[in-house]
């Protein structure tokens, strides 16, 4: 390895776990790269970059945060060979594994390769001459006094399922314990290529969301009598869309790579990030 990107946390603290870093790099004389603007925040030893170098110039990238930091730095390593290693600072997230203690032991089982990555499908979004990407997922959301989310689901070119609610979200198998699953979307497997497709708050007669293949071409048509939407990319507002236009989406297997070292499964995570309990009829 000659090169690791890092990839911080606006505002939490991130010194301890830079410094275990840069003490593994400076013994295998392995380079930091850091986002300018980033590492001069903590006055980092590493050397400044552009978030586009970043991604390009790192053979690993460290992201020290928690979900919505590890989101960022998949979109950096994108097409890139940099897998990502996420390391939790606070509160546990579903993609991050490692917590700043583990990181001494995570990056030396990095340098014994005993490790797996884990590739993880991304959807691009193209409406008024935009094309954005998400991990998560991208959703058509209502503003509020313009009226509510009145969207025609087309699949594969042909009309499949219409929705009026008040949101209505296409999300990976990393987002649908997210903003889907707050909706009533189903918790999905990082490993398994779909698309879901869920309303919130619904108010049509049909309220189920679906499941799509990852190869099936996916739009989302805002009916006449939708109101003015926003389009909201892994939470971010990207811009927004009126009646009579069109958000396509198409899934991309493989746009970036998690490291996975072992420490807890996607069902461990899930299982304490959402509080899931068995029945009480089981007991």
């Amino acid at each position: 390895m000659h090169a690791a990107g890092l990839v911080l946390h606006p505002r939490r603290d991130s010194a301890a776990a830079v410094e275990a870093i840069l003490g593994w790099a400076t013994k295998r004389g392995v380079e930091i790269l850091g986002i300018s603007d980033e590492i001069q925040r903590l006055r980092c030893e590493a050397t400044p970059v552009s978030a586009e170098e970043l991604g390009r110039r790192a053979d690993l990238l460290v992201s020290l945060g928690g979900d919505g930091t590890m989101l960022r730095a998949m979109r950096m390593a994108d097409g890139e060979r940099a897998p990502v290693l996420g390391v939790n600072l606070g509160k546990l997230g579903f993609l991050a594994e490692v917590d700043v203690p583990d990181l001494p032991a995570a990056l030396s089982a990095i340098d014994a390769h005993e490790f797996t990555v884990e590739p993880r499908l991304a959807v691009d979004a193209r409406f008024n001459d935009q094309k954005v990407t998400a991990f998560n997922d991208v959703a058509v959301v209502r503003i509020p006094g313009e009226g509510n989310a009145r969207v025609a689901v087309r699949v594969a070119g042909q009309p499949f399922v219409s929705y009026a609610a008040d949101a209505v979200i296409v999300a990976t198998p990393t987002g649908s314990t997210a903003y889907s699953f707050s909706a009533g979307g189903p918790i999905t497997s990082p490993s398994v290529e779909a698309l879901l497709v869920t309303p919130a708050a619904p108010h049509s007669a049909y309220s189920r969301g679906v499941v799509l293949s990852v190869n099936d071409e996916v739009d989302l048509d805002l009916l006449p009598s939708s109101g003015r939407l926003a389009v909201e990319v892994d939470g971010m507002v990207a811009g927004y869309v009126e009646p009579g236009q069109r958000v396509s989406l198409r899934g991309r297997a493989g746009a970036a790579r998690v490291v996975r070292l072992g420490m807890t499964t996607f069902y461990q995570r899930a299982r304490r990030k959402l509080r899931l309990t068995d029945s009480a009829e089981l007991g």
